[in-house]
């Protein structure tokens, strides 16, 4: 399978990210080919709502989207990775998933598979809530098959990541996909 991963944390050495290389690490361990994309520090330029895309594209906007775009679509499999930030993903990977409007229509017709990769300082039971609401809508929209989630609470240093049961949890979810 090819799996395109979406990094979202504007530090590449954040736990976010450390947890998308473990998943990486399991998904290649089980033979599967990894893209990663780190869209936190392309050039992406926000979308302005002009729908001249029509929803199929292609987008007035010529920036690094375009790559990404190729990336994603030539994949059976999308991985959306981000640090939560005031509750949500952080904006560099909404300012991406906003521009999906200029491919709505190919994502959909994909059926692709997902899953996230979010990292977080708290703790609290209902951390997540806001952004698993989010995920959940983006799968439905998309047509998006989900294949799991790593909820990283606790997470907010690299050095509480790496102690953390999260690592092993997105080795073994890259390990086990099918």
């Amino acid at each position: 399978m090819e799996i395109a991963i979406l990094q979202g944390s504007p530090n590449k050495n954040g736990s976010s990210n450390m947890l998308a290389d473990s998943f990486a690490e399991g998904a290649k361990a089980a033979g599967h080919n990894v893209h990663i994309f780190d869209v936190a520090h392309a050039k992406i330029h926000p979308c302005s709502g002009c729908i001249k895309c029509g929803y199929d594209g292609p987008c007035v906007f010529k920036d690094d989207v375009e790559g990404i775009k190729n990336g994603i679509l030539s994949c059976d499999m999308v991985v959306f990775v981000t640090p939560l930030y005031y509750f949500g993903m952080s904006a560099q990977l909404k300012t991406l998933v906003d521009r999906f409007c200029a491919f709505n229509g190919q994502l959909q017709r994909k059926g692709m598979k997902s899953a996230i990769i979010a990292a977080a300082w708290n703790s609290d039971e209902w951390t997540f809530d806001a952004l698993k609401s989010h995920y959940d809508t983006l799968v439905r929209y998309l047509n998006l098959r989900d294949m799991g989630a790593i909820w990283g609470t606790g997470c907010g240093t690299p050095s509480y990541t790496a102690a953390s049961r999260f690592m092993v949890a997105a080795y073994q979810m890259g390990r086990n996909l099918s």
